[in-house]
């Protein structure tokens, strides 16, 4: 990924707390942007282990969840569109439309090295934890006969250390996004296998 600081840590109008569009409106808006299915399925990935993680690790309710889903849907919409501008458009969009600013901020803050805005809460530190890590895992997962049956963390462990591997996967992102957090980087290996194996 190519370095696009944003150059603002502000997004948003925090008059705007709590407007979110739908699932649907997402949906459309990365139908609309996002021609390639293999990026728009990283995003539903992404989207699934976001709201996952949310009510079974944040005890969030539907409100916060959608929030986390909206902010996993929509952090690459507009990397295809307009790559040299990746992260700006979609942020802008999304002002313009009155977004709840933590949604804003949560995508700004995926990729602190590119954009640089740093993650500053949960939602903010697992969409940055989650977004190589997805991708990473889906590709070990292509390369076997099962796909996700029978994967596990160890093999994606020793994946990471092969460097050709994945190799645009940013090796450091995920090291650093897991010394923002907590939860041991096998358990979360584990929880993004369980949550993203199904989506389509």
């Amino acid at each position: 990924m190519s370095i696009h600081q944003l150059g603002r840590s502000s997004f948003g109008d925090p008059a705007n707390a709590g407007k979110l569009m739908t699932i649907q409106e997402a949906h459309q808006l990365l139908e609309a942007w996002v021609p390639n299915e293999r990026l728009r399925l990283h995003m539903k990935q992404v989207a699934a282990v976001m709201k996952a993680w949310a009510i079974e690790r944040e005890g969030a309710d539907e409100q916060t969840a959608l929030k986390w889903e909206l902010a996993g849907l929509l952090h690459d919409a507009d990397w295809e569109k307009s790559p040299n501008d990746h992260c700006r458009i979609i942020i802008e969009e999304l002002e313009r439309h009155n977004i709840d600013p933590d949604v804003i901020h949560c995508i700004a803050s995926h990729g602190p090295r590119y954009f640089g805005v740093e993650p500053v809460n949960s939602m903010d530190k697992m969409i940055y934890m989650f977004d190589e890590l997805s991708g990473f895992i889906h590709a070990a997962a292509l390369i076997r006969p099962t796909r996700y049956e029978g994967l596990d963390p160890k093999s994606i462990l020793k994946k990471l250390k092969t460097l050709n591997f994945a190799a645009q996967v940013n090796r450091d992102d995920i090291t650093d996004a897991q010394s923002r957090i907590d939860t041991p980087l096998e358990e979360i290996i584990q929880f993004v296998i369980d949550h993203q194996k199904d989506v389509a």
